[in-house]
């Protein structure tokens, strides 16, 4: 495994109950990179991405095998604090899921809920999150509005500010275009290209223009198996093996 890996995944499996849906993984997420993960429906691409930041523990009966390993430290081990693990690891949903308060409050709340009370420290952060997002000019006139007033692809962006807020390290997105319409998915997918500069990305998604137009790895799951991981340009145009080539090519998934 490289150790130059931000996220190192090894030989992770998971189960819920009896079932076990991801097996055997080993993958690593590099720093300063959007990597997909892409595959059909039920391949177990969102179980995976939530084992990132332990968001399957809050599923009763879940449990892993394996190691996550995050600058080197097994988020998995006895002496991690989920909540700052949560912190440093971002989620951004596939429906964009504001909270019924106004677009400054929307941003300022992870902050406040960290214990955060220095007024001007939250105001900048906001703005800064805000402007992070591709949001700021659109909305700067109005952060005292309600949230719920934006579009679908406002609302997302303000989630992505919103995680942006605590300064994680790394991102995940789960399939975070899917309720989007074409103008606001274009808008996120150059977000995403800026933010990489700045973050590690991780993104589940199931449309694979996507994958191809904004990610630098691909990893293609099947049935909660890994099966071939590459860079984006090779998975697309060369894949090593035929089960790839045959999803890539739409003939089944």
């Amino acid at each position: 495994m490289n150790s130059s890996a931000k996220i190192q995944i090894r030989n992770l499996s998971l189960y819920y109950g009896d079932s076990k849906v991801l097996h055997d993984i080993s993958l690593n997420f590099y720093a300063n990179q959007v990597s997909a993960i892409i595959g059909p429906s039920g391949c177990g691409k969102s179980s995976l991405l939530r084992c990132l930041n332990r968001m399957n523990d809050l599923i009763p009966g879940s449990r892993v095998k394996g190691q996550i390993l995050l600058d080197n430290i097994d988020i998995y081990g006895p002496d991690v604090d989920v909540v700052s693990l949560r912190r440093n690891v971002g989620m951004v949903f596939q429906k964009p899921n504001p909270f019924p308060k106004s677009i400054f409050e929307n941003v300022a709340y992870g902050l406040r809920i960290t214990g955060i009370k220095d007024k001007s420290y939250i105001r900048n952060q906001v703005e800064k999150s805000l402007r992070q997002a591709s949001l700021w000019d659109e909305v700067k006139d109005r952060t005292q509005d309600s949230a719920l007033g934006l579009s679908g692809g406002q609302q997302q962006r303000l989630c992505i500010a919103r995680a942006l807020a605590v300064e994680p390290d790394v991102i995940l997105m789960d399939e975070p275009t899917s309720a989007v319409d074409p103008i606001g998915t274009q808008k996120i997918e150059e977000l995403i290209d800026q933010l990489k500069r700045d973050y590690t990305i991780v993104i589940v998604t199931h449309n694979m223009q996507q994958a191809a137009r904004i990610s630098d790895t691909t990893a293609f799951l099947y049935m909660g198996r890994l099966i071939e991981v590459d860079d984006t340009k090779v998975l697309f145009t060369k894949p090593r093996l035929k089960k790839t080539e045959d999803y890539i090519t739409g003939r089944f998934g």
